[in-house]
């Protein structure tokens, strides 16, 4: 007897996922344009250019200066309360929780995986190409920072370039450039330069990062975005594959035989006797040994063939009566009575 399988809850999404196996025709995949190489290469000499302006100590390192001494939080801090619950906006943790669930979405409704993929794509360079720069120049905050007019490098700080700058450029840009019409796109575009501008401004009126941190944060972000096309063959290729091991399951699973239900009214429980002898097959009868014989006592003759159990053996009647004979006991005596005739 065959019964349904349950559907599962994963079951589910992959059934809503399947009814239009195929993607939108209008799904737009930005490629590597002249353009868009144009500013990448813009962006990497300005990206280059505020790294060598801060390691010769230059007129920017000075205006860092002049920043942090004017102390930003101290002239308007009535916007302050607002502005520590601002840059949570360029937060990793957060923003990227917020920014999966827009493209889980988007995912769901378009039915494929690459606003997720590409988000992981994204975050993944994020995290090696900055997290490298901090590590790799070590330069101190406004708060740590020892010697005034200093551009404080290399020493074990990790804060150059801005990670709450660069976090957000990414993060947010992210939903312009995954946009599936030009006018989402310009919209998107101006909305994430907005929260990415108030987040690395934000981070200086908090005397966290230096303005030349500010910089080269939105420079990291922006070089990331620029550069997610190259990245494009990679997601398909990975898109697919996932979408291949989601199908092998699923013929795994429905392949797998399905499991005998009992048949009803059968018994669940049988005795260990009757059990064996049903289910066993018939064998030959076999000559047990005999125990050795005991001194002193006669061997036993035991009778040919096979040995059953008292259970087995079928149950014989005693000829005659059952009562021990009694001496006294007669039987009863019949007195003749006379017969009469007409």
């Amino acid at each position: 007897m065959r019964t349904e399988r349950c559907l599962t809850r994963l079951d589910r999404v992959f059934a809503r996922l399947d009814r239009e196996p195929e993607r939108p025709a209008n799904l737009d995949v930005p490629r590597m344009s002249r353009h868009r190489i144009v500013l990448l290469g813009a962006t990497l000499a300005f990206y280059l250019a505020i790294v060598w302006a801060v390691v010769t100590t230059s007129w920017l390192v000075r205006f860092d200066w002049q920043v942090m001494f004017f102390r930003p939080y101290q002239q308007w801090p009535q916007v302050h309360a607002f502005l520590d619950y601002y840059v949570v906006l360029g937060q990793r943790g957060p923003t990227a929780v917020m920014v999966a669930a827009w493209l889980g979405w988007r995912s769901w409704r378009q039915h494929t995986l690459r606003p997720l993929l590409t988000l992981g794509a994204a975050l993944l360079l994020l995290n090696a190409t900055v997290g490298a720069a901090k590590l790799g120049m070590g330069r101190l905050g406004p708060h740590y920072a020892t010697v005034i007019g200093s551009n404080e490098m290399w020493r074990g700080g990790d804060i150059f370039p801005s990670g709450h700058t660069a976090n957000a450029v990414v993060t947010w840009g992210i939903l312009a450039y995954l946009a599936s019409t030009p006018r989402a796109r310009r919209y998107l575009s101006a909305t994430s330069a907005v929260v990415a501008l108030g987040v690395g401004l934000t981070t200086v009126y908090l005397g966290t990062h230096w303005l030349s941190d500010v910089l080269l944060g939105w420079a990291a972000g922006l070089l990331i975005l620029l550069a997610l096309p190259w990245c494009e063959p990679l997601i398909a290729r990975a898109e697919g594959w996932l979408l291949a091991r989601r199908d092998a399951l699923r013929n795994r699973r429905a392949s797998a035989p399905a499991t005998p239900s009992p048949a009803v009214g059968a018994p669940a429980f049988f005795p260990p006797h009757v059990a064996e002898a049903d289910t066993a097959p018939a064998r030959e009868p076999v000559a047990e040994p005999v125990a050795a014989v005991r001194p002193g006592r006669a061997a036993a003759h035991l009778a040919q063939g096979p040995h059953t159990t008292r259970a087995e053996r079928s149950p014989v009647t005693p000829a005659g009566s059952r009562r021990p004979p009694n001496s006294e006991h007669r039987p009863p005596r019949t007195t003749a009575r006379p017969l009469t005739g007409a």
